[in-house]
């Protein structure tokens, strides 16, 4: 999936100044409160671009259609047949998996647009404010979730017209918010590579790379039991089938416990190892 365009370009249209002392003080030097409002007015602006370009929704409301669509008219007969209740017993299936699946699409989208920021040089104008570093990073995780928020809004409208029947409202939230969760795990890897990678093309393949193997080698879409030996024991620990089956049990009943708390388990060290990471590469990119 293409890239969003940048989210952050509307800071300011002057061009970038000299680094004052000011400019360059630690992040230690700037209170909690600063980081909070700095925050706050990055996620303004970069609404306000949203606003000013509503093509950047495009991926986010086209993405849930065309997949939901596409997975249930193209496989939901035959695969449908394999669960023991045809179409409709594949909607109940997948449906859970695409919104488990939105945090990760979402979260490629975040690294892309971050590169091309630097390439073309709005970072740089960020770096030269007296501003928390955190705080750019922090505010690009806020309106992506926004846009996953939105796109998954979009995804059970479609759902609901293709006949998913919902029968668990705090189930349905619970798996929502633990999407969101997964997900903002996954942009700080994102934003990392939109660091450390020389343009959003590459950022774009490592993602298609890394993405493609974790979202067919998944319980998303398809039950794991028909797969090779050597293939299942990679759906086993593909956190992706973790977030899909947990988000099936909470929504349409089942096992919960265990996967709920894997997926949270890679949630919490992915944030832990790679936020730290981005943070760090993002202020000393020269």
């Amino acid at each position: 999936m293409s890239a969003h365009p940048s989210t952050t370009a509307t800071l300011d249209q002057a061009p970038p100044a000299a680094p004052s002392a000011a400019a360059v003080t630690p992040d230690a030097r700037i209170s909690l409160r600063g980081h909070l409002r700095h925050t706050g007015a990055l996620i303004r602006r970069n609404l306000l671009w949203i606003r000013q370009d509503p093509e950047s929704m495009f991926d986010a409301v086209l993405f849930p259609v065309v997949f939901t669509l596409l997975f249930v008219y193209v496989f939901g007969g035959s695969i449908g047949q394999s669960l023991g209740g045809g179409q409709q017993a594949y909607v109940q299936y997948v449906i859970p998996g695409l919104m488990a699946m939105m945090g990760m699409n979402m979260a490629q989208g975040v690294g892309t647009g971050f590169n091309q920021d630097f390439n073309s040089g709005v970072m740089d104008r960020f770096r030269s404010l007296p501003i928390g570093r955190g705080s750019v990073l922090f505010a690009k995780i806020a309106v992506e979730l926004l846009r996953m928020l939105f796109a998954t809004v979009v995804l059970l409208v479609v759902a609901l017209l293709v006949g998913f029947d919902i029968t668990d409202w705090g189930g349905l939230l619970a798996s929502v918010g633990l999407s969101a969760v997964f997900g903002s795990a996954l942009m700080w890897v994102f934003l990392t590579l939109g660091v450390i990678m020389k343009n959003a093309q590459s950022v774009q393949a490592m993602g298609f790379l890394v993405l493609m193997p974790l979202q067919f080698g998944s319980s998303i879409f398809a039950p794991t039991q028909s797969m090779p030996g050597w293939l299942q024991g990679f759906t086993d620990y593909n956190p992706l089938s973790s977030l899909a089956d947990a988000a099936r049990g909470l929504m349409v009943g089942g096992p919960v416990a265990h996967d709920l708390w894997v997926t949270l388990a890679w949630s919490v060290a992915l944030t832990a190892v790679m936020a730290p990471v981005a943070i760090h590469k993002f202020r000393t990119k020269s």
